[in-house]
């Protein structure tokens, strides 16, 4: 069984709107929705799960209906960090999921993953029990020495830059977050699972990521969100 938790948590305060981002409407339809949408349309995912801002629950659970979201079986109250918000959508499936079952996380702010990208996850973590969405590192990174200059770059060719979609086994992703909650680990700041997961001990598998995949935290973000709805790719690219 393969089901997403998809984060809706968020207040949305860095787009300086009167509304979380994730419930924008862009050319009349919820920016979550857009989202959802992925999931719903993609073959091999047999359940959705929403970790909802409070208070919009209701909200969600209508837009959904109005959109013919038949996957949604679970709408969850969010935490007051990102981690435990991961946390309270992980513990609600204790009694629903066994160990091998696969739960992809992905962000609600990231409404173009690509029906390749999540299907690469699922497999690279049936393959490996784990699998994160990943990038090469286009650009030169430079370390700082003061404020104002630096004397030390990191070989690009060493990094990867990495998004949702991230899948794990239900079992391993239990007790990641059991361990992590019980002994204060990997969970502040803007920890993620993925990180939560390294400082668990654990090593974790790339999976394909697309450029297209953007996440939506500024006003600018959704003006670009909007441009690449738009856009048709041009018929020679491959």
């Amino acid at each position: 069984m393969n089901v997403a938790i998809i984060l809706a948590g968020g207040s949305g305060r860095r787009t300086n709107q009167d509304i979380p981002k994730q419930f924008i409407n862009v050319y009349d339809k919820p920016i979550i929705i857009y989202t959802l949408e992925a999931f719903q349309e993609h073959p091999e995912i047999d359940a959705i799960e929403v970790v909802c801002l409070d208070g919009w629950q209701a909200i969600l659970k209508s837009y959904a209906k109005q959109f013919n979201i038949t996957k949604l079986k679970w709408v969850v109250t969010g935490g007051e960090t990102g981690q435990e918000s991961i946390r309270n959508g992980v513990f609600n499936l204790r009694n629903e999921l066994s160990p091998d079952d696969v739960v992809i996380i992905h962000d609600g702010i990231r409404p173009l993953v690509d029906e390749e990208v999540l299907s690469d996850v699922i497999v690279k973590c049936s393959i490996y029990g784990n699998a994160v969405s990943s990038l090469p590192y286009n650009e030169q990174i430079f370390k700082i020495y003061d404020d104002k200059s630096t004397k030390e770059y990191i070989r690009r060719e060493t990094l990867r830059r990495v998004q949702t979609p991230q899948a794990y086994k239900y079992g391993k992703l239990l007790w990641a977050y059991e361990e992590a909650f019980a002994k204060n680990i990997g969970i502040h700041g803007s920890s993620y699972t993925n990180t939560m997961m390294v400082d668990l001990g654990e090593t974790l598998y790339f999976a394909a990521g697309s450029d297209r995949n953007i996440k939506i935290t500024t006003a600018s973000d959704i003006e670009l969100f909007k441009a690449l709805l738009s856009l048709k790719q041009s018929h020679w690219l491959k």
